[in-house]
């Protein structure tokens, strides 16, 4: 059965129903992922909530959906759009096709697209609203709301207090809509994990007793969370802190800085950046549309420490005086490179650090 892809500009891409099929407009924010692999996670990364992916790379599904690659325990993304479809998952740990998977969740999947030509448009022409729908006389976005009109956070965040593994450190992570390898990535460095709501209080952080904090990545426009962000400075000023990818945008909006989005941001686990301290290169995965803005970090005690090679935005901070350090990319790097998977021993080295300093005080 055909169906159609619909861009707020006018555009529209044609296309066949894999599995589920909406019966009315799905809506979205249409957005492009570059990775050879890793749809599984893509799918299940709470990032991508409200957002319809297209997916580069020619052949999806080939590999099918194991059970131990998801990143949260229901899919987030709004649909899917490919070129071409593997109808069999070939690989040992292969327990069902990616369709199947999807229309569990009654997820769409509109595969036979020119996905060269949409990511065109995208890069051309920015990030922009789209909907699937049966027949383009359907497709209206009089009652579109864009990614900077919804918390999107409040959606995917968990709504009680869990604690994951055991170790000689105790790490509070601020859920704004975690991945699960970022937890899986503390806990081997000697990390328990105790997850908490995204709006929790300065004075429940107190109570668990952390000797560190982070703030996670999650979906939408860092923005929409300004009326918790004075609660976050406090906290962040008190423990060591790590913050990724939104959690970084977070820190930076905590201490007077700003953000703001890229024209079709970053998003696969080919992006190059750059040490500024160490001067070297490393590939990093990542997956986000807004960046903390150089200029409005002058007067917040941060100084850029990585910055993406291809178009020079920032890829994470360092405060000068207080043990914290953010940034954009994704060292948990699941699926990527592990390139930069050090910056949890980074973490783990400015806790070690203020322990000792309580311990000799």
């Amino acid at each position: 059965m055909k169906g159609y892809l619909a861009l707020e500009n006018g555009d529209s891409f044609e296309g066949n129903w894999i599995g589920h099929t909406p019966e009315q407009p799905l809506e979205g924010e249409v957005v492009f992922f570059t990775g050879m692999t890793g749809y599984q996670e893509v799918v299940t990364d709470p990032s991508f909530r409200g957002q319809i992916v297209v997916f580069t790379y020619p052949l999806i599904g080939n590999y099918g959906i194991n059970e131990s690659d998801f990143e949260s325990v229901i899919p987030h993304v709004s649909g899917v759009i490919l070129s071409e479809y593997s109808l069999e998952g070939h690989h040992y740990e292969s327990v069902k096709t990616f369709a199947e998977y999807l229309e569990k969740w009654n997820i769409p999947i509109l595969a036979n697209v020119d996905t060269r030509a949409v990511v065109r448009r995208i890069r051309n022409q920015g990030v922009m609203g789209g909907a699937l729908v049966h027949s383009l006389e359907k497709a209206n976005f009089e009652s579109y709301k864009s990614i900077e009109e919804k918390l999107l956070i409040k959606e995917v965040s968990t709504d009680k207090i869990e604690t994951f593994g055991d170790g000689n450190y105790h790490v509070v992570l601020m859920d704004f809509g975690y991945k699960k390898s970022i937890v899986t990535s503390l806990n081997h460095v000697g990390c328990k994990v105790t997850v908490v709501p995204y709006d929790t209080s300065l004075e429940t952080i107190q109570s668990l007793k952390p000797d560190g904090v982070m703030l996670s990545n999650g979906p939408g426009d860092p923005k929409q969370m300004m009326f918790h962000i004075p609660v976050i400075k406090e906290i962040i000023k008190q423990y060591p802190t790590l913050g990724i990818c939104l959690g970084h945008q977070l820190i930076g909006l905590s201490f007077g800085g700003n953000t703001k989005k890229l024209k079709f941001g970053h998003r696969g686990a080919n992006q190059p950046v750059i040490d500024l301290l160490q001067k070297k290169v490393f590939m990093t995965s990542q997956n986000h549309t807004f960046v903390v803005d150089e200029d409005s970090l002058a007067d917040t005690g941060f100084s850029v420490r990585y910055k993406n090679v291809n178009d020079g935005s920032v890829e994470g901070i360092i405060h000068s005086s207080l043990p914290i350090i953010s940034v954009q990319f994704h060292p948990e790097a699941h699926p990527g490179p592990s390139d930069s998977v050090t910056i949890f021993n980074d973490f783990i080295g400015m806790m070690n650090s203020v322990r000792s300093e309580k311990v000799y005080a």
